[in-house]
């Protein structure tokens, strides 16, 4: 007959005997990559509640689980220890406390999970987010591994175990059971703190605070191996003849943005640190809609028309419609390259 436990029996062996504290392990990066990589999730706090202890934690008890397979032996128990076995209990001294794994494990990760970055940043790669889950979960992965064998290997009673139900017990004594009205109110007392400082966290991460919102706004060029630099500009024209440039735009404004780009030469005439515009040509206008932190780049081809020295070629950035007469004092962002352009004929 089926039981409710006989789901246990569809995954393999060694899932089925891992330890309960690396299951949690396993458990842990799983979620956490479905929340970081599935649509939908990945701009909720979820993402973070998650994320950060995977970096700031569970990388650090995985290493330590590996290096320390077995448990802490009281010093009480040590004592009463024949000398026949003095071997094991030698063996037995090697382990650490719970108190020393945790605090291990915040300082391992905080060492570890830096140092994966700085690998991936000499590799192809990248510090981007994909490479940065699959190290930092593959690495957690490959240790809890070592770890669970490396426990296997110890008799019973020599393999370290999280000890969940004297915890449980404990507390509930502790918190239900106190000795004196004093115990009873520093129980209270810690409850209330606890639930704040859980209240705390929760909105901080719910309700982040906005940095400040911002437009990048920049022209670019493509270099002989096809990167893109900000150098290299045209700066002599022919009419009839197109130049290539590339306009972009880096939205940080915290939400998704319209914009207009407007695209003009001006001939200009500066007087006193006054610049007039004494005649305009538009050359192009581009209308994209930026998400908040993505950038939008659009080639395009420069032909103008309108012949001189030192013309002032133009890039007007707006949030939404342009007023009727644009200008670099109206605009939200403004570019410029000074460009001469001449007459095929001369």
């Amino acid at each position: 007959m089926a039981s409710g436990h006989d789901w246990r029996l569809l995954l393999p062996k060694q899932l089925r005997q891992l330890p309960a504290d690396l299951s949690a392990v396993l458990i842990w990066v799983l979620v956490t990559n479905i929340a970081v990589f599935t649509p939908g999730l990945q701009e909720t706090p979820l993402r973070i509640i998650v994320g950060l202890p995977l970096v700031l934690f569970v990388p650090g008890y995985a290493l330590i689980a590996a290096l320390f397979p077995e448990s802490s032996t009281p010093i009480d128990d040590q004592e009463e220890t024949s000398n026949t076995d003095a071997e094991n209990t030698g063996l037995r001294d090697s382990g650490i406390d719970g108190i020393e794994r945790v605090a291990l494990s915040f300082g391992l990760s905080i060492a570890v999970v830096p140092l994966l970055g700085l690998i991936l940043n000499f590799t192809p790669f990248g510090i981007r987010l994909v490479p940065i889950m699959v190290s930092v979960s593959g690495f957690t992965l490959l240790l809890t591994a070592i770890a669970a064998q490396r426990r296997w290997e110890l008799p019973a009673d020599e393999q370290f175990h999280v000890p969940y139900t004297e915890w449980i017990a404990a507390a509930r004594s502790e918190l239900l059971e106190p000795d004196t009205r004093g115990d009873a109110a520093l129980n209270i007392l810690l409850v209330i703190s606890i639930l704040l400082a859980v209240g705390s966290v929760g909105y901080a991460v719910a309700v982040p605070q906005q940095g400040e919102s911002f437009s990048e706004f920049y022209l670019l060029t493509e270099d002989e191996d096809g990167e893109l630099v900000a150098d290299g500009y045209p700066t002599n024209f022919t009419v009839g003849e197109s130049r290539s440039l590339i306009v972009g735009i880096g939205n940080q404004e915290h939400e998704r943005a319209e914009y207009t780009v407007l695209v003009e030469l001006h001939r200009v005439e500066t007087t006193n640190n006054s610049t007039t515009v004494l005649e305009r040509e538009r050359l192009n206008r581009f209308d994209p809609a930026v998400a908040h932190n993505t950038t939008w780049h659009n080639p395009h081809t420069v032909s103008p028309t309108m012949t001189g020295e030192r013309l002032r070629l133009t890039y007007l950035l707006y949030q939404g419609e342009p007023p009727q007469n644009p200008s670099v004092e109206s605009a939200y962002r403004e570019v410029h390259l000074w460009v001469n352009v001449t007459s095929q004929t001369e």
